[in-house]
């Protein structure tokens, strides 16, 4: 394996850890909200080096330089590939905007070094191919969201219940594939553990309550960042995919488009804006996953491209939102608020980041979103058909939405309910990564390929099948 030329996966990790430590020791929010500020920007950077320098390799993996990990364990842990690169500059970079973008009255409420340790939990997970290693990572990060439940008096039973169920499937069906040994087609005292898991990460249906109950009780900032960055889709690609059987990929597509479509018609029906921003979320989560079902280059491909606009547009979406209850409380969709006068900038951009992330032309997800859609109506049509039925709910639930939030009366207000610098920073900048990502799909689409790829290499060699073929004018490294 072809090693980087500087540490920045390890470094990438540890920054946030160290953040972390030094932040629990200040006094004043503002000096926490700063120092947070100061590791993650350097974090960033450290992802986006890793990246460049991955990519300066071309190679298929790389592992850190000198790093302690490969010492202790004798064999590489922390890894960058085409799947993880992007994955790990988006995280540190949605956990950058989140806090960049937190209002001075709102600093004493989020816990910024619960926000560095669960950075380090992400970039960590998704650095690592190792199974046992992942799973340990994704269950030390449902820490995090319990601790500040409990901190803030909030219930914690519904969410310890679910997160504690995954943990123990994740457990139990790795353990099984291990005891089984390199077998082919691997049972399903395995199988199904293993599928369970991933059902209850992403909030599948019926097992989502846990996440409307997580969005209703944790401050929204938190309840972001534990959902955004997908980590329900990387155990899926990593533990999942290589050793299941088609049925299983089957069973977890068909069930995926199911609750992309119960999604979003419950969001279509929402009164509260928290819950319309989940079962938003849960519906294009769960297409992610139809996508990984098709086991085709074209479909896998769209669905890794679906991932990353997915977590960039609606992180976008969220701080919108995030924004505007900082001013008016919970935001409820009853009757029509006549906010645009106030914050046209903020109206602007929710309608803008909520169209992205339907696949609207010009953004970042309308090239995934196509892919898709072409990859499931080629393998089957009737699943490229509820595709589109499940976007258009979604479109249809974010307009109206946009309606009752910004038009339909005029709001009174004796206060000014404008953008504040920090917001206005956090949504332009994802506004404009949206649109220059739509405007320049092709760097994106090449590196999601090459990912798919690999990833259908891989999961052909787990279970002793010919290849995928290359399609002529698709490269790789």
């Amino acid at each position: 394996m072809s090693e980087l030329h500087f540490p920045w996966l390890e470094l990438s990790v540890v920054l946030p850890l160290l953040g972390a430590m030094f932040v629990s020791r200040l006094r004043t929010s503002e000096d926490e909200y700063r120092w947070s500020l100061f590791f993650q920007v350097l974090t960033l950077v450290s992802t986006l080096c890793a990246w460049q320098d991955f990519e300066s390799l071309h190679v298929l993996r790389a592992d850190d330089r000198w790093h302690f990990l490969q010492r202790l364990f004798g064999r590489p842990i922390l890894v960058v590939d085409e799947l993880s690169a992007p994955l790990l500059a988006l995280a540190a970079l949605q956990f950058l905007l989140t806090t960049f973008a937190t209002l001075r009255t709102k600093v004493k409420r989020f816990s910024f070094v619960s926000a560095l340790v669960s950075e380090s939990l992400v970039i960590a997970t998704f650095s690592c191919q190792e199974a046992w290693v992942v799973i340990g990572l994704l269950a030390a990060a449902t820490l995090p969201p319990y601790l500040e439940l409990r901190a803030r008096g909030r219930p914690t039973r519904v969410y310890a219940l679910h997160m504690g169920l995954f943990v123990a499937l994740m457990v139990a069906g790795w353990a099984y594939v291990a005891w089984e040994g390199a077998s082919q087609v691997h049972s399903l005292w395995a199988v199904i553990p293993l599928l369970g898991a991933v059902f209850i990460r992403s909030g599948i249906c019926p097992v989502h309550c846990w996440m409307t109950d997580l969005f209703e009780h944790a401050t929204f900032g938190t309840a972001l960042l534990f959902t955004t960055p997908i980590t329900g889709a990387y155990f899926a690609v990593r533990i999942v995919l290589p050793v299941a059987p088609e049925w299983v990929l089957h069973s977890i597509g068909v069930i995926s488009l199911v609750t992309a479509v119960y999604a979003g018609g419950m969001a279509l029906v929402q009164r509260e804006a928290r819950r319309f921003f989940c079962y938003l979320f849960l519906s294009h989560s769960a297409m992610v996953l139809v996508g990984m079902e098709l086991v085709t280059p074209i479909g896998l491909t769209g669905a890794l491209c679906v991932w990353l606009s997915v977590g960039l547009s609606l992180l976008g979406f969220g701080l919108v939102l995030r924004a505007l209850e900082a001013r008016r409380g919970r935001l409820f969709l009853r009757d029509f608020q006549g906010l645009y006068d106030h914050t046209p900038t903020l109206a602007v951009c929710f309608a803008l980041t909520g169209l992205a992330s339907v696949g609207f032309p010009g953004t970042i997800g309308f090239v995934g979103m196509e892919l898709l859609v072409d990859g499931a109506v080629e393998a089957y049509p009737y699943i490229g058909a509820t595709v589109v039925v499940a976007a258009a709910l979604n479109g249809i639930a974010i307009v109206q939405v946009f309606f009752r939030l910004f038009t339909g009366t005029r709001h009174a207000s004796s206060v000014s309910l404008g953008i504040g610098r920090r917001e206005r920073i956090a949504v332009l900048c994802t506004a404009a990564l949206m649109v220059i990502g739509g405007l320049v799909p092709q760097p994106g689409v090449a590196t999601r390929y090459r990912a798919a790829m690999e990833l259908l290499r891989y999961r052909a060699d787990q279970l002793g099948e010919p290849p995928p073929v290359v399609k002529p004018g698709h490269g790789g490294h």
